[in-house]
């Protein structure tokens, strides 16, 4: 009586390996650019909200009879108190620019997540900051 070994052999594992491979080659890319377009896209949410906030604020003050936006955004201002992180830095601070100083769009910021104009001839324009390679600038 003959005992059969059952098992793969070298060469099935070999070419399991070299398929698991390709497929690595393929696959890691894309997952990389997923990521990246999530972070973009988050940011982008957060920016929404951010604007939301401005458009909130500039018509309360607009009630009350005077048509401005906020001097600052703070937690406050948020519905759950608290500001929106810009998923490509990981900041979620939110500093006031000068009109016409507005950061370029790959511009980075140590402390904020993004910017706004308070006041001036760009008053209530707001962007993000970048992570040094996205381009916020046509956000």
């Amino acid at each position: 009586m003959k005992i059969r070994n059952k098992g793969f052999t070298l060469i099935e594992i070999v070419i399991v390996m070299v398929i698991l491979g390709i497929l690595a080659v393929v696959a890691v890319p894309k997952f990389i650019d997923l990521t990246s377009n999530a972070k973009i896209s988050a940011s982008q949410a957060s920016l929404g909200a951010i604007r939301s906030v401005l458009a909130v604020e500039y018509a309360n003050n607009a009630a009350t009879g005077t048509a401005s936006f906020p001097a600052s955004l703070t937690a406050a201002n948020f519905a759950n108190n608290t500001l929106p992180v810009n998923k490509l830095s990981g900041r979620s601070g939110i500093g006031t620019v000068a009109s016409g100083s507005e950061p370029a769009g790959t511009a980075t910021d140590a402390t904020n997540g993004f910017w706004y104009v308070a006041s001036g001839a760009n008053a209530g324009r707001c962007g993000a900051y970048s992570d040094g390679t996205a381009n916020t600038a046509n956000w």
